[in-house]
Order: structure tokens, then sequence, then C-alpha cells
């Protein structure tokens, strides 16, 4: 099978080219690399030793989307391109609805008109907002979003189950994400954020490597154990082989079908911290922050429909994703760009 992937150059992306080149899998990827780099390209095709077909331009270009596909076989997408920091999507929403659902409505658009109806979307945890029962399972409702960049996943979500409703040659698959962290173990690829980081991980390794002097904790007083947020972090490569499980399940089915991609495990950010120390060695300066908006005090997954339908599940470990994070950073302390 022939898969585009939009922003597959980026951090989930790239992994995912891994996975799905290794499966005997053909990749396409279109990216504007507003925040990842061509040389993530260059290093997937080094690790599998199979080329990629690299197309650089907008999702929400349509004439530029369309001429991909007009020389392009696919046989199915999955939809990674978008804005995705939660912080900045609270100070610039009109950014994240102007360039996230634009993507989305321009992709499916020209999917239609090459009559290609296979689509897996990069959905979020989010979607769930505040809610109050935990582990999240895909039959709570969608919730109360806490940020506009969560609203864009919300929407998007049901943009494209509107039109798998109408048009029931589509398929859609909805994976909701937890937290992804880690790299490939080659540490040739991995998490390159542009800029301050908006993820934990990042920030835990470039502390760990002297590009910043200490680690900033969001909040200490969230009602959780410690004080400090919990949240379901799942190694990047168990994520990328859960998107290889949902095409291959997208060929074979019709309809809409969401899925959580997580291990079942929340761990506080003083609990990662401590985690990353003993796997790698190390110690890390930290100090107490105040809150970030839009964050919520505790998002971890039931992922067991997943595991039923998909026959996937996460296999690597905490100490797997502290070790292959730091084997990245301590390999490229300043991310592609010094390639």
């Amino acid at each position: 099978m022939r898969f585009l992937l939009t922003g597959g150059a980026g951090y989930i992306g790239s992994h995912t080219c891994v996975s799905l080149l290794d499966a005997g899998h053909e990749v396409v990827v279109l990216d504007n690399f507003v925040n990842s780099c061509p040389e993530a390209i260059a290093r997937v095709e080094k690790i599998a030793g199979k080329p990629i077909t690299l197309y650089e331009g907008d999702c929400c270009d349509a004439a530029f989307v369309s001429s991909v596909f007009d020389k392009e076989h696919i046989d199915g997408v999955v939809h990674f391109a978008g804005l995705k920091a939660v912080g900045e999507s609270v100070r610039i929403p009109l950014n994240y609805y102007q360039n996230n659902l634009g993507a989305t409505m321009t992709l499916c658009r020209v999917m239609a008109e090459h009559h290609v109806k296979r689509i897996v979307f990069s959905s979020s945890a989010t979607v769930y907002g505040d809610s109050k029962e935990v582990p999240f399972n895909e039959s709570l409702p969608m919730g109360e979003c806490t940020n506009p960049y969560g609203w864009t996943k919300w929407m998007s979500e049901r943009i494209m189950r509107d039109i798998a409703f109408a048009d029931p040659e589509w398929t859609v698959v909805l994976l909701r994400y937890f937290n992804p962290v880690g790299a490939h173990e080659s540490g040739l690829i991995g998490e390159d954020p542009s800029g301050i980081p908006n993820n934990l991980m990042p920030f835990i390794c470039q502390t760990a490597a002297g590009v910043r002097d200490k680690l900033s904790i969001f909040g200490n007083d969230y009602p959780t154990p410690d004080g400090t947020c919990v949240r379901d972090y799942i190694h990047v490569m168990d994520l990328a082989d859960g998107h290889v499980k949902a095409l291959e399940y997208a060929m074979d089915h019709q309809g809409t079908e969401i899925f959580n991609l997580g291990t079942g495990e929340g761990y506080s950010v003083y609990q990662m911290v401590a985690a990353f120390e003993r796997a790698n060695h190390l110690t890390l300066p930290h100090v107490d922050a105040p809150r970030r908006p839009g964050d919520i005090a505790v998002s971890y997954a039931d992922p067991s429909k997943a595991k039923a339908v998909l026959h996937w599940q996460a296999k690597r470990t905490l100490d797997d994703m502290c070790r292959d994070a730091w084997n990245w950073q301590s390999r490229n302390p300043h991310g592609y760009r010094q390639a």
C-alpha cells in the first residue's frame, strides 16, 4: 500500500514513516516544515533503507494538495499536519482555528475529488476536556475542551465523522493520543521542537543537555498525589506502530471508529523527572513555576478497545521512553538544525 502522511516530517509523523516502511508499505510525505525539518526525512530513509517521496507545501493550499494527488497513487492518508501547542493556542487562537480546520477541510475535499476515502486522523485526548472520569475511554462524551488546540481536534473529528456519515464509502479512524515521548532507538530521529518546548520530555532533555539552565515544572498545586499534572506517557514508536494497525484496519472497514492510544497508566511530572534521572544516571536542576493556561490535572487512557480491535498495545516501558529520549537528545543537542 502507498500512504500519504501530511505533516509526515514531524515528531510522530517521522516515526510513523519508519513503522510503515518497516511493515512493507510505501510512504509519501507532505509537509511545510513550520515545526519540522527535511533532515528528519533523510534520516528516516537511512533507518529504513527505503526512499520516501517528499512534497514541500501547505495542507491548506488546495491546488498544491490536489497536485500531489494528481501525481501519486494514494491508497490512504494519515493526517498529522497542524499546529499543536496548547499554551500557544490560548494566546493566538485564530491561527489555530484557521490552520488546523482549514487543513482538515482542504485535505478531505481534495481526497473526495480524487476518490481516496480512507483517512486516519491524528487526534488527541484533549477532546475529552477536563473529564472527571478516568481512565478516559472512547464512549465518554466529547467534553468542553480547555484550549483552542483541543477544540480544533474536537471540530476536526466532527467534520470527518459527518463526512463519513454523509458518504458511506469513507472510512475514518480517529486516534486519540495521550502523551508521546521517547525516540527511535537509533537516536537518529526524535522530538525537535522549534523554540521553547511545549511538552515535558524535550524540556527535560534540553535541561539535561545543558541547552536550558533548569527545568520549569508548571504547577504544583493540582489535585493529584504530589500536586503536579498526571499524564499517560507513551513511547512514540508504540504510537507509530498503532498508526500502522489503524491504516491496515481502515483499508478493510468502512464508517468511523475511535481508538485511544495510550498505556493506561498515569505518571506525574515529578515522577517523570525522577524516572529520567534514574534511567540515565543524571540529576536535573528544576524549579516550580505557575500553572500554564489550558492544562488539566489528570489524563490517562483506557486503551482496551485498541487492544481488542486493532490487536495493538503499548510494549515499551517508562525506562525505555526516558533512555531513548536522552539517546536522541545527547546525540543531537540542538536537534536536526545542527546537521
